[in-house]
This record gives C-alpha cells, sequence and structure tokens, in this order.
C-alpha cells in the first residue's frame, strides 16, 4: 500500500475528524496490526471490533475507525458504518491507480475464474487478485489496499449472500471490465429465485462506466437473456453460436482437456492441464478478459498451461496407488454436476464420490441434494457415501440410479473408517461438500491411515 494521509482517509470516509499524520496499510483485526496502521473496527457475528480498538493502538496502530467514542481521543475517525467507511476508503484509495481491473462474479467457478483470469494477465501485466476467500465486504477493500506502484493490473472476485453487497463491493473496485459465469441456485434461499440470483449478480455492473464491457456465458439460460445498457457484450461458450469466444471438439482426459477454441475469425487446437467442460467455461472467460486488455487468445491459453488449482478446488491428487479429487472449497448443484462429470470420465477400477451437505438453497435442497445422486449414477459412479442430514437425499438419488453401494453418515468418524476399509489400489475418489461441511476432515484421516 502507498502511504495515505490521515486527512485524506478522513475525507474518504466523510468524517469532520482532523489527525496528522499517515499510514501504510489498512487492518481490521488486532492479531495482525502492523506498526503505525489505520485500525477499521468492524462490529462481526462474534466480535465486535470496538472492543479491541483500544488493544489495536496498544500493539501500534497510529488510529482507528469506529462507529462510537472508544476512549481514544484525537486518534479516532468516527464515522455512521465502518463497514461502508472500508470501502468507501477503499475506493478512494484504489481510484489513485490508472490500472485495468476486472470484476468477476457468478454462482458457481467465480474463484477458478478469477484465478485463470488472473494467470492470463499476469502473462502481461504484474497482476493483483483476491487471495484465498477475501471476496466480501471486508475481503474486497483489504485486497484493493494491497496495490502499489509496482502493480499494473488487477482481478477482483466478489461474492455476496444477499442484495446490494456486490453494488457495495463495485462501486469501490470501478472494474474496466466484468466477467459473470453463471446464474445457479447458491444463495437462493436468501434471494428466492434464479432471477433474484441474477439480478444480484448484475449489481456488478453499478460501479463500472457505461462503456465497460461485460463478458457472459452465452451457454446460462439467465444472462443470454441480459441487455445491459451502454455496456459491450462479450459472449463465450460450448453450444450457443452467440459465443465470440467458442469452444469445440472437446477431449477429456484424466489430468487434460483438448479443445479447439474460435474467437474473432481465429482459431487454434490447444491442450489445458485440467480436466472437465466447466473448466473449459472458466478458460474461455479468462481469455476473454485477456484479449481486452492486449494480450493474443492463443497467448492466453498457453499462459493456462501453468494454472494450478487454488486450495481445495478440484485438486487432484494422486498417492497410495489411487486418485483422490480433492474438491472441498464449496458446492452447489452446478459444481457437484461438474465433479462428478469428471469423476466419471477418470480411468479407474472404481469411482467413488463422498458427498457432503450443500447449504443456502433453500426450498430446493431437497431436490437438488437428490439430483446430486441421479448425477453420480449417470456418471457411472460405483460407489457414493453421503455426509450429512441434506446429504440423505443424495443417497436415495444415488440408490434410485442403481449405484451398486450407497452409504450414508452423521459421523465423519465412522464415515472415514468404513471408507478406509473399502478403498483399494486404482479406485478415484471424489471428495465434495459445501465449505461449512469441512469434508477435508476426512480426506485427511484418510490419508493418515494409508500412510501407515
Amino acid at each position: 500500500m502507498i502511504p495515505l494521509k490521515f486527512k485524506e482517509a478522513a475525507a474518504a470516509v466523510k468524517s469532520t475528524t482532523e489527525l496528522c499524520g499517515s499510514f501504510d496499510s489498512v487492518c481490521t483485526d488486532t492479531r495482525k496490526i502492523t506498526q503505525g496502521c489505520l485500525f477499521v473496527a468492524i462490529k462481526g457475528e462474534n466480535f465486535d471490533g470496538h472492543d479491541f480498538a483500544k488493544k489495536a493502538v496498544e500493539s501500534g496502530a497510529e488510529a482507528v475507525v469506529c462507529e462510537r467514542d472508544c476512549g481514544l481521543g484525537d486518534r479516532q475517525i468516527l464515522v455512521e458504518s465502518t463497514r461502508l467507511a472500508l470501502l468507501d476508503l477503499a475506493g478512494y484509495y484504489r481510484s489513485l491507480f490508472k490500472i485495468p481491473v476486472i470484476g468477476i462474479t457468478g454462482s458457481v467457478g467465480k474463484t477458478t475464474t478469477k484465478e485463470m483470469t488472473h494467470a492470463v494477465m499476469s502473462s502481461k501485466y504484474n497482476t493483483l487478485k483476491n487471495e484465498g476467500n477475501l471476496n466480501n465486504e471486508i475481503g474486497v477493500p483489504l485486497t484493493l489496499f494491497r496495490l502499489d506502484e509496482t502493480h499494473e493490473a488487477a482481478v477482483i472476485e466478489m461474492g455476496m449472500s444477499g442484495f446490494d453487497e456486490i453494488s457495495r463491493m463495485t462501486k469501490a473496485v470501478r472494474p474496466d471490465a466484468a466477467i459473470i459465469s453463471n446464474i445457479g441456485v447458491s444463495h437462493i434461499e436468501h434471494l428466492g429465485s434464479r432471477e433474484g440470483i441474477l439480478r444480484a449478480k448484475l449489481e456488478i455492473l453499478h460501479g463500472m462506466k457505461p462503456d465497460a464491457p461485460v463478458i457472459l456465458n452465452a451457454d446460462d439460460d439467465m444472462l443470454i437473456t441480459v441487455r445491459p445498457d451502454a455496456h459491450p457484450v462479450i459472449y463465450y461458450g460450448i453450444e450457443n453460436e452467440k459465443s465470440i469466444f467458442k469452444a469445440f471438439e472437446i477431449t477429456s482426459k484424466e489430468n487434460e482437456t483438448e479443445l479447439t477454441v474460435g474467437f474473432n475469425g481465429g482459431s487454434g487446437r490447444v491442450s489445458l492441464p485440467f480436466p472437465g467442460r466447466h473448466n473449459v467455461y472458466n478458460a474461455l472467460a479468462a481469455a476473454a478478459a485477456g484479449s481486452l486488455f492486449g494480450i493474443e487468445p492463443m497467448d492466453a491459453f498457453e499462459a493456462l498451461k501453468a494454472y494450478v488449482p487454488a486450495g481445495m478446488r478440484q485438486r487432484i491428487n494422486k498417492k497410495f496407488g489411487m486418485t483422490f479429487i480433492e474438491d472441498c472449497y464449496n458446492a452447489s448443484p452446478d459444481s457437484q454436476a461438474a465433479a462428478l462429470a469428471v469423476l466419471g470420465s477418470m480411468n479407474a477400477a472404481r469411482k467413488i464420490a463422498v458427498i457432503g451437505d450443500m447449504l443456502e438453497l433453500g426450498a430446493v435442497s431437497e431436490s437438488a441434494h437428490y439430483d446430486v445422486g441421479r448425477k453420480a449414477a449417470e456418471n457411472g459412479v460405483d460407489a457414493v457415501f453421503t455426509y450429512g442430514e441434506r446429504a440423505v437425499q443424495t443417497a436415495k438419488g444415488a440408490s434410485d440410479g442403481e449405484v451398486k453401494l450407497v452409504r450414508s453418515f452423521l459421523d465423519k468418524e465412522e464415515l472415514s473408517k468404513e471408507l478406509i476399509a473399502f478403498l483399494e489400489q486404482d479406485d478415484a475418489v471424489l471428495f465434495k461438500a459445501s465449505r461449512g461441511m469441512k469434508l477435508e476432515e476426512v480426506i485427511f484421516s484418510v490419508y493418515e491411515a494409508l500412510e501407515k
């Protein structure tokens, strides 16, 4: 972060407080305080940052942004909402950088699309991106504060659970281009319908200039209906002829996908080091974004050869004579279907799916979980182990689809024990559930047992 004066910060957050001096970092966590930083006191579900304001100053913070008097005299900047103040300050800071910024959102695959877009942009520019899951109203501004003089571009992912969240974030991010990957049913419990989800995702346009382009998945039945006023649209896809970036002749292998890509009148055969039709969409979106900023499509696909999945997102791990697909970061009906398709394409003696609950699906939860079980059957899965109360419906769908072995568990230890006893050489095993289910604990138990 380049240094900012406290007076600049106060003006940006609409505070009349006058402070001298400057700061070169912003923090919301007293465990991460740096000397001379600006601490923003955020009230969360479990903790209230205002209760730690004095500790922040004692630990080295020079000043505190707060909603109430924290007894710090002239070292506090009083605002009505610290959450909004954090976004306002981040928006002011972002305005100091005249670099291309790409905003990304969508129901499924937005993090992978962000990672791939970052890989493409990094082939030409020193590019900033969100780290981990910092894609909310706290994480996005903290990401923007990491911008410095060395950055030449940025790729910012924006997630949400309700209306107006993306609108607030995008006004700080001010994207020069945006990608919307798809409209699924994640968060439908809060947004009511896919139409509501579409409206929430389209809030990304609120922070964009009228002529800033938006990149849309033409194969998504909701996105193909979008006609954003004044924003040029670049479509990508596999099926829809409207796609400017289009993939065809797709051949998926265990750890590789070969395809022919068409773009702006040109075409070429490419090979990508990851499986799955869903990842083809992500790659097309990334290449389309790169093309807006001077990166040739074939160069973009060349850059994607170095892409490695982040965190627990469909990471393929070969060990103990088996293939494990670790995909425990999140789950939705669409991402479950995509992961099961990858498992189904594996060259393995047996294909085993370990499926946990999908959260925040509201009224469609029961049918969505059942459909995942049917998808497992359609993809030739030999055994389905489920974890969680909701995933009992997945087991039912798998049984109705005549999967050979189906077992349900409410206890991870019992699941791990039975799975370990069941595994054999040349098996392929998928682990997939919503983040809140912490299914990676089963993975760790399996690995620990097999190492003995």
